[in-house]
């Protein structure tokens, strides 16, 4: 019987969260270029500024790609204590 709330065939979403980051890096740096053409240079910095955040999480999306599947409990161990009487 099982305890957790949590469905029996959850993934992981580092995949969705990669291609997702991919597309908005790609937007918001064609962004940048686009504002800095034209001379508007506050949604330029905003569009770069924006760009480190998407780089930053991009970065840590890969970096726990590589670090591979940790170690999950069987389903006898319960995903949190249970409740005392």
């Amino acid at each position: 019987m099982r305890t957790g709330s949590e469905p029996r065939t959850a993934r992981s979403p580092l995949r969705l969260r990669l291609w997702l980051s991919l597309w908005g890096l790609l937007w918001t740096v064609g962004g940048a270029f686009a504002f800095a053409s034209t001379g508007r240079t506050g949604w330029a910095i905003a569009c770069g500024c924006l760009a480190l955040v998407v780089t930053a999480d991009l970065v840590m999306v890969v970096r726990h790609m590589r670090q591979g599947p940790h170690y999950q409990p069987g389903r006898d161990v319960p995903p949190y204590d249970p409740p005392r009487p």
